[in-house]
């Protein structure tokens, strides 16, 4: 059909959804049992933002809808392709995912910790890192005592493992 004979305000605006975090073709997404719970969530106060939206325009409202429905489409695909590990289930005295592992940096002295979690939970900030980052790449199958290096544009930083836990 001819764009002459379509209203403009007859188009249906294509909502701007940022995307999740990146999550490779053919790659298994794996989360931890909370991560499944914080996706779960996540879920529900979308479900609920959309049953709650306070807009007085059809138009507004149509347009935040669709934006939500397009959240939650998206949430949704990775919450059907998550896989939980059981932590339990983990062999305790090697990192897998899952482990939270305390490290020395021995170049600087200073200990860190980090879990390995899924792409969806990963936060610095809450000391969680995702099983596709290169320090949790040099971290998996290690053992305490073991030492990761992780190769930097400038250097090689070396880890050493001191303690590794599943919780």
């Amino acid at each position: 059909m001819s764009r002459g004979f379509v209203k403009e305000d007859d188009q249906e605006e294509i909502p701007l959804v940022p995307p999740r975090a990146d999550l490779p073709p053919g790659v298994t997404n794996y989360v931890t049992p909370s991560g499944m719970n914080e996706l779960l969530a996540e879920k529900q106060k979308l479900i609920d933002e959309r049953s709650n939206l306070t807009v007085t325009s059809d138009n507004e409202r149509r347009i935040a809808v669709n934006h939500i429905n397009a959240k939650l489409q998206l949430l949704e695909n990775r919450i059907a392709e998550a896989k939980v590990v059981d932590l339990a289930e983990q062999p305790v005295n090697e990192i897998r995912f899952g482990a939270t592992v305390t490290l020395k940096i021995p170049a600087t002295n200073t200990v860190q910790t980090f879990q390995i979690v899924g792409v969806d939970e990963a936060s610095v900030a809450k000391g969680k890192i995702s099983f596709l980052s290169p320090l949790a790449k040099a971290l998996i199958n290690k053992k305490t005592g073991d030492h990761a290096t992780l190769k930097l544009p400038r250097e090689d930083r070396v880890f050493e493992i001191l303690e590794i836990v599943y919780r």
